[in-house]
């Protein structure tokens, strides 16, 4: 029963194919979150990977982190999600929500790396994982837009398409792991706020 054990706070993982904006329904939802009365902790999966990679002077930037060895990514998403729940509980109560901003499988030139393998989602313990989607052509061209980020590689329409597939595989091979939900929210061009609506809605129930 150990592997299904809870960290007092709730846990909600929230992912999805980069581009697909669900950073901004984050950002919407903490807001939300903060009229009702509720707490919530958003913490970014990759912004602990990549500190403590430049740390050790691996890289410089977030998008060199999936072209690290296997190994050495799998040594990060430890460490990551250790650091993380070591900080919410410092700072969150039973009441509360810790969200994790990050993804359920992250593409690499050798292959799909698992974004919450088991080394991950024991330590996380999350009661929900959230997948954001949206149509598949609406993501190309947001990353394609995107000039701050290096996402040329992701293959266009079919590409994403391919990866949207992968998440929700490895969204409930993760689930399973633990015994979390899994939930799909759909993020349409110029709808974030009502995607945000939507996991504050989901994540009050639990």
């Amino acid at each position: 029963m150990s592997s299904v054990r809870r960290n007092k706070f709730k846990v909600v993982i929230v992912t999805g194919v980069p581009g697909v904006g669900k950073t901004t329904v984050l950002s919407l939802a903490q807001r939300k979150a903060n009229e009702r009365g509720l707490k919530l902790k958003v913490l970014n999966f990759g912004d602990y990977m990549l500190e403590n990679a430049v740390k050790k002077g691996l890289l410089s930037n977030r998008d060199q982190i999936r072209y690290l060895s296997f190994r050495g990514q799998l040594e990060l998403q430890a460490a990551a999600a250790t650091a993380m729940v070591e900080e919410a509980g410092r700072e969150l109560s039973e009441r509360d929500f810790l969200m994790v901003d990050t993804h359920a499988v992250v593409k690499t030139p050798l292959g799909y790396l698992p974004g919450l393998p088991s080394h991950v989602i024991t330590i996380l313990k999350p009661d929900m994982i959230v997948l954001v989607e949206a149509d598949p052509k609406e993501i190309a061209a947001r990353q394609q837009r995107d000039s701050t980020r290096y996402r040329s590689d992701f293959g266009g329409e079919e590409g994403v398409r391919e990866i949207i597939e992968m998440s929700r595989y490895a969204a409930m091979a993760s689930a399973v792991e633990v015994g979390s939900l899994v939930t799909i929210i759909r993020n349409a061009e110029g709808k974030a706020g009502e995607a945000a609506e939507q996991l504050i809605n989901m994540i009050s129930k639990l």
